[in-house]
């Protein structure tokens, strides 16, 4: 019989993590089973065919993970987008709201050329907070975004809503309602 899972079957959730009230969905066990994997990768890489992309941005750190593995699948460079004080090198810097205070996001300064055309990616779009701040560090650099994937959207959270304002193409693999 034919393995019929999608790739919302491979995600757990976690009841109650990391704070009571909050459903977390999991992506550790997509990532770690092979067809699961596979399948979220060549689907998340699906929209873009036929798209000339330069280079895969991923946010921190799980955007690191599929992002990685979009880049290899592409034979472009890939571009991590890190939380304050872990690049090594000269950096630029974002601010951004997070419900409990502020975050800082961080990219190479000499990351992305002008004028090359990136995809962001992250395993999860909630508020769109991260994914916005790594846009606008991109576009600082002088990328062109071509568009942005996820594995899993929660749209009660609006990121996508936020996300389509500044005229990102949005992509997403599954959906989950509730937090």
């Amino acid at each position: 019989m034919p393995d019929t899972r999608t790739v919302r079957d491979y995600i757990r959730t976690i009841v109650d993590f990391p704070h009571e009230g909050i459903l977390f969905r999991d992506v550790t066990t997509l990532f770690a089973d092979p067809r699961g994997f596979r399948i979220a990768v060549d689907q998340l890489l699906h929209p873009s065919a036929g798209l000339r992309i330069d280079k895969v941005a991923g946010l921190e750190a799980r955007g690191f993970i599929v992002g990685g593995a979009m880049a290899h699948q592409l034979s472009v460079g890939f571009v991590p987008i890190r939380k304050k004080g872990k690049l090594p090198g000269a950096t630029i810097s974002e601010a951004y709201q997070l419900e409990y205070g502020e975050a800082v996001m961080e990219l190479h300064d000499d990351a992305i050329e002008p004028g090359e055309r990136v995809l962001l990616v992250d395993d999860l779009l909630a508020t769109g907070g991260t994914a916005s701040a790594g846009i606008n560090l991109l576009e600082r650099l002088g990328a062109e975004v071509v568009g942005c994937a996820f594995i899993i959207d929660l749209p009660e959270l609006g990121g996508r809503k936020v996300l389509e304002a500044k005229g990102m193409e949005v992509h997403a693999l599954c959906a989950f309602e509730g937090l």
